[in-house]
């Protein structure tokens, strides 16, 4: 008879790791960016932008095209951005290859999941609600669900999920240093995917294991103890 699975709850950031969502906010940045004059981003430099939630993504993209701006205005791009986003949300995005399969794997070994990200909550749920993964998760948190300062890389997060989802053994997925800080905070284990959205070189962010594919998921978590 196999060992247990050490974990019976799993936590999912959204963008770059359950979800490719890049193309959608590279248009709802340029989008942003267009109405002061700004130069588009590409695809790829959007993928370098992603992580620690919409302002932050917006700002990085100010400071790549021509500097920051003035509070008001950026204000003004901010819910230009909103707006755009949320009339395009899924047009362009997909689960990544491999993660429905390992969703349904985890969710065979008795793994309630949750998904953890500093997406503000209604458009992670619009999202997942438009792609058909909401009835996969038994909880799901945003960036503004706990209010300010209860967004990663805090580990508060990671608690309520795993408080919402009634276990008591946690593991962390994502793709840069807001998921394994908060994961290092709440003192639990965090696997990292080497193709999502990347703050730091994937190799450098300290994570307990590196995969390249949701098909190496489930093996990499049986390696790991809760």
């Amino acid at each position: 008879m196999p060992p247990p699975f050490p974990f019976d709850t799993i936590g999912f950031d959204l963008d770059g790791t359950l979800v490719d969502t890049a193309p959608d906010l590279c248009r709802a940045v340029n989008h942003a960016l267009s109405t002061i004059g700004r130069p588009p981003l590409s695809e790829a430099a959007t993928r370098e932008v992603i992580g620690g939630g919409t302002r932050a993504m917006l700002t990085r993209a100010l400071e790549r095209t021509g500097g920051t701006v003035g509070e008001e205005e950026f204000q003004q791009l901010y819910l230009s951005l909103i707006d755009h986003y949320e009339r395009h949300t899924s047009e362009h995005s997909a689960p990544y290859p491999g993660c429905l399969a390992a969703l349904d794997a985890l969710a065979a070994r008795g793994c309630r999941l949750a998904v953890v990200t500093n997406k503000q909550e209604y458009l992670a749920r619009k999202l997942l609600d438009e792609l058909g993964l909401t009835h996969r998760f038994a909880a799901i948190l945003g960036g503004d669900t706990l209010g300010p300062g209860g967004s990663k890389p805090q580990r508060d997060m990671l608690d309520e999920a795993l408080r919402r989802c009634g276990g008591a053994r946690f593991a962390m997925v994502g793709d840069s240093s807001f998921d394994v800080r908060a994961a290092r905070a709440a003192e639990v284990p965090v696997v990292v995917l080497a193709g999502g959205y990347h703050d730091m070189p994937p190799d450098t962010l300290g994570a307990d294991a590196l995969i390249g594919h949701f098909d190496e998921l489930v093996p990499a978590l049986e390696r790991l103890t809760g």
